[in-house]
């Protein structure tokens, strides 16, 4: 997890270098993140937030919620925000498409697939014939 910590820093530290001309006058660079979903994934970037590290590098991050690559990626290429949490498939339709302003994957938040099963009941010998005839819930669309 202090991989994945250092990694959010070390993005939005080159995030801040590369807007230093957004500077307000109090010397607060202020940017706008959208996120694809709340992942647990993200949870580094989530303990930076509740720990002021951004504040305390001179970022005011505004988190939004995009609730889809698509709409993330639309934030990003519209300009509504500066940076946007999804997977690199959604780059890869946009510069596919043809588009001139393509957007550029520029760091690795996570290494692995994310699936998670979770029930209400405790299982202590779980096994997947156990699903058998149980009704899973995805976590959004296409996840």
């Amino acid at each position: 997890m202090k991989k994945r910590l250092i990694c959010v820093l070390a993005v939005f530290t080159m995030v801040a270098s590369l807007l230093a001309g957004c500077k307000s006058e109090k010397g607060v660079t202020e940017i706008t993140l959208n996120e694809v979903a709340h992942s647990i994934f993200y949870a580094p970037m989530y303990v930076a937030f509740e720990k002021d590290y951004f504040k305390d590098e001179g970022l005011k991050v505004n988190l939004v919620n995009g609730l889809g690559a698509d709409k993330t990626m639309t934030a990003v290429l519209s300009g509504d925000c500066e940076i946007g949490f999804m997977g690199a498939e959604a780059s890869v339709y946009v510069y596919n498409e043809g588009a001139e302003d393509y957007v550029v994957n520029f760091a690795q938040l996570t290494q692995r697939a994310g699936n998670f099963l979770v029930s209400r009941d405790k299982n202590e010998d779980f096994k997947w014939a156990n699903l058998k005839g149980k009704t899973v819930i995805g976590g959004r669309p296409g996840g």
